[in-house]
């Protein structure tokens, strides 16, 4: 059991990237539609993220310090932040910052500015067009005719799914903030792909380090943000129960389990062509929205995921091999 589970998260499996992409695409999905349901809930946005990196800092965190003090132990030097995380100060803190930090903080803090369909589109929907630009500057890719009317059928696909209430986000009040919040940390989900994929990271070892990171970061910052009334949380007067589902499900779901699918992903099918396999979020998401929370099904979001997976296939088909090369 234990060689299989390293040949999986190695890379090696022949079946990983298919298996990869699943697990990423079936998570992500109920990210959103959890996130729309929570917002009946007692927790905040950012009580949430608390939870999220907690649950997976009690998971990782102690594996990866067990795992480099036993390398360093054999004279290896290896690791940062006291070993706690496996890759070194300057890439911990750029993948965490962009990865970690960054994408849980915007993006359920987005979800208290604007409803959640906003994110259900912004958040997944966008990620080939940052992902295809940072790609170009980054990685050196190009992005061709096909590539072009694909990401053009993803995006006009996801904006259908969100239906006409994007088309008055920025009509006033609050809700462009939240919009705003769900564009920047689609970015910044992107550029933690587009980097692991230029430093060739390990799926595990990057996982570990965005927790590291978050872990040291956003939880002492927001305890003492708590602590001096700056922010409001409902840490102690939410039943147990809800944050202990928020730790599994966030923190083991979200970023220990599809963190390490996520990047088995990029490995098998590089940056564009995972974001464009996670474009089915959004309609898979809509879809979950309508048969567990009984949202109405309109012609948009039938249209939309046509749309989707027209423009899912003709990226597919235009990748060519040599795109997918990281460059010096």
């Amino acid at each position: 059991m234990q060689s299989f589970l390293k040949q999986l998260l190695s890379g090696s499996s022949r079946h990983t990237g298919w298996l990869a992409a699943v697990v990423t695409v079936l998570i992500w999905s109920a990210f959103i539609v959890i996130a729309r349901a929570s917002s009946m809930h007692a927790l905040l946005p950012l009580d949430i993220t608390w939870a999220r990196i907690m649950g997976a800092s009690i998971i990782l965190l102690p594996w990866c310090w067990w795992s480099v003090h036993r390398q360093r132990s054999t004279g290896v030097v290896t690791g940062s932040f006291g070993g706690f995380s496996p890759l070194p100060w300057r890439l911990t803190v750029l993948t965490g910052f962009f990865g970690g930090f960054g994408y849980a903080v915007l993006a359920y803090s987005g979800f208290f500015f604007a409803p959640a369909a906003h994110g259900s589109v912004l958040l997944p929907g966008s990620l080939p067009l940052w992902t295809s630009l940072l790609a170009v500057y980054i990685l050196g890719e190009r992005l061709h005719g096909y590539r072009l009317l694909s990401l053009a059928m993803i995006l006009g696909g996801d904006l259908l799914v969100g239906g006409s209430s994007l088309l008055h986000a920025f009509e006033g009040g609050t809700v462009w903030i939240g919009d705003l919040m769900f564009i920047v940390a689609s970015i910044s989900w992107s550029a933690y792909s587009v980097l692991s994929r230029r430093y060739q990271l390990q799926p595990l070892q990057a996982t570990m380090a965005i927790t590291c990171f978050a872990f040291f970061s956003f939880v002492p910052l927001y305890m003492v943000l708590c602590a001096s009334g700056v922010l409001s949380t409902h840490l102690l007067s939410a039943p147990w129960t809800e944050i202990l589902w928020h730790a599994l499900f966030q923190g083991g779901g979200s970023v220990v389990l599809s963190g390490a699918s996520y990047m088995l992903m990029i490995h098998a099918y590089g940056p564009v062509r995972s974001t464009m396999i996670t474009s089915l979020v959004p309609g898979l998401s809509a879809l979950g929205a309508v048969l567990l929370l009984r949202e109405p099904l309109s012609w948009q979001v039938m249209l939309g995921l046509s749309l989707v997976t027209l423009g899912i296939v003709f990226g597919v088909q235009a990748v060519r091999p040599s795109s997918s090369r990281v460059t010096a």
